[in-house]
């Protein structure tokens, strides 16, 4: 029985393993699909060892850029990212890749219109990193950043204006705030100079409605929440192992 995990740190939240295990029933694909709750990076070497039967990872928060060092190959997209959110484990070693900005790409191409040319992405953690290379590579459009620290290129919440919002109609929540069980919070924005020509995406997919996507839908903005993604996500991490 070929093994597949996740590694992270906390994984309370995760759905990679419901996903595969089910995936793995309904197939019938003799496989096993194991959470790898690991405090430290450092650990991670231990998991290869110990795991004979591993053919591939899913590398979740906050590991995602701290795991490259392990690896052997990174490839081209993953390495020009900075950030490898699937491992795949061969006898020709460690493999990295980067299925997050598959899975955002297909899921926010559906939703974008001519206008939507600028893009403010909030957070700067691993998974802002692939949104931006998916924002800039696959889809032509520009970025900026927005943290509650300001540095280099990166504008602060307090930054963020009616005149900003609209030149930059696009609004990728990649952080974790308003995720369960923090649900009435949400990323510090004039949410009332948003209208309909705005498109709000959350990576956060529990709740289903942040009060992010709320708050944008009340003033006529196009909202969606990143489930879909996630799912697109993992179906090209198993395309990754299989190939």
């Amino acid at each position: 029985m070929n093994t597949y995990g996740l590694i992270g740190y906390p994984l309370g939240h995760s759905f990679s393993r419901k996903f595969f295990t089910e995936k793995f029933e309904k197939e019938g694909i003799d496989a096993q699909y194991l959470n790898f709750e690991i405090p430290s990076i450092e650990e991670f070497s231990n998991i290869i060892k110990n795991t004979p039967t591993l053919k591939g990872l899913n590398v979740t928060i906050p590991y995602k850029q701290q795991v490259m060092q392990y690896l052997d190959d990174i490839s081209e997209e993953a390495r020009a990212i900075g950030a490898v959110n699937v491992v795949k484990v061969s006898k020709e070693g460690l493999t990295g890749y980067n299925s997050d900005v598959i899975g955002f790409v297909e899921s926010i191409k559906p939703l974008l219109k001519p206008h939507h040319k600028k893009a403010l992405i909030l957070g700067t953690g691993g998974a802002s990193k692939a949104i931006r290379y998916g924002l800039e590579k696959k889809l032509g459009m520009k970025t900026l950043f927005v943290s509650r620290s300001a540095r280099e290129g990166i504008i602060t919440y307090e930054e963020v204006t009616a005149e900003v919002l609209k030149e930059y109609e696009v609004i990728v929540n990649c952080s974790p705030v308003g995720m369960y069980p923090h649900v009435d919070e949400c990323p510090a924005l004039p949410y009332e100079a948003l209208n309909e020509n705005n498109l709000l995406y959350d990576l956060v997919y529990n709740p289903l409605e942040t009060l992010f996507m709320k708050k944008g839908a009340a003033q006529g903005a196009t909202v969606k929440n990143g489930l879909e993604m996630l799912h697109l996500q993992a179906i090209a991490s198993w395309e990754f192992w299989e190939k």
